[in-house]
């Protein structure tokens, strides 16, 4: 009988919870299709946009921070973007990140942010099965910034990313350094050789047409882009950590956190017990957001 009631009270509580979200979200922007709040008075609204380098509509997560006016003081906004196993809301409902945003404001230790978190899909967040890296830069964040109380400039927005999506951040944080001043990492997919065998990245049809291509993955993949990086006049902060029995990628994030401090760039490691899994992020959350948001409050 347990088991019975079990879906009819999830029904009942998303129902609900739709019945009355739109007409909280319904004021600010385009394509609110839900939000909840808490008490903490934070918000969480599912979106979309329309895009033309997609060709098709693209969701997304918006968290709004407790005391959110649209009409009030420009935001700092952060961008994260989620690995290649979940979707947006799985750092909502697996990072706990709208209850940890809520306490970290509430404590000072973060400025009030909007955190907006796209579907990545399988893309990996590069041009390759559909432009997502183009809609990104040219769609995504126009469309935050008109329809959101959040600041256009490098000294306000930050980028950030677990796993695949540790991978697009890196990659968008070095190849436009002008638009972040700050960067989060969490068990980045990053392999500066090749991926393993089981890698995602090997499989997805992404660095490859059939199969997989070394020469795509390294065209991609951030060494590539590093001289350009250091050729510009900015230097991101970046936080980075993995899961101790996440061998592979830790290996990974210390070497680049070598390289980043040996290039004079400033960076945070952090290596705590746990693997790949949402129970190793979640604890790495509240010091990744302080880490990153800190040149918000810096000024970039």
């Amino acid at each position: 009988m347990r088991r019975l009631f079990r879906p009819l009270i999830a029904f009942l509580y998303c129902a609900a919870t739709l019945a009355v979200a739109p007409r909280a979200a319904a004021a600010v922007g385009n394509g609110a299709t839900a939000g909840v709040t808490t008490a903490g008075g934070s918000m969480v609204q599912s979106r979309s946009l329309r895009s033309n380098a997609l060709q098709r509509d693209w969701s997304y997560v918006v968290y709004l921070p407790p005391g959110y006016r649209a009409d009030g003081p420009r935001y700092p906004v952060l961008y994260l973007l989620h690995g290649n196993n979940d979707d947006a809301m799985h750092w909502v409902t697996q990072g706990r990140l709208q209850t940890t945003a809520d306490t970290l404001i509430a404590h000072k230790d973060i400025p009030p942010v909007v955190i907006v978190m796209p579907q990545g899909g399988t893309d990996w967040y590069v041009d390759r099965k559909e432009k997502i890296e183009t809609a990104f830069f040219t769609e995504l964040l126009p469309t935050i910034e008109t329809h959101y109380a959040v600041s256009g400039d490098r000294k306000n927005r930050v980028i950030g990313g677990v796993s695949m999506g540790g991978f697009g951040a890196l990659r968008y944080a070095m190849l436009q350094p002008e638009r972040f001043c700050g960067a989060l990492l969490l068990s980045p997919a990053i392999y500066s050789t090749e991926p393993p065998p089981q890698s995602a990245a090997r499989h997805v049809g992404v660095f490859g047409e059939r199969q997989f291509e070394p020469d795509v993955w390294h065209a991609l993949n951030y060494p590539a882009l590093w001289q350009r990086y250091l050729s510009q006049p900015y230097r991101l902060p970046i936080f980075i950590a993995a899961g101790d029995d996440d061998l592979v990628i830790q290996a990974e994030a210390s070497t680049l956190y070598t390289h980043l401090r040996a290039a004079g760039n400033p960076a945070a490691l952090r290596i705590i017990g746990g693997g790949h899994n949402w129970d190793v992020w979640a604890a790495l959350l509240p010091a990744a957001l302080k880490y990153a948001l800190a040149c918000t409050q810096a000024g970039g």
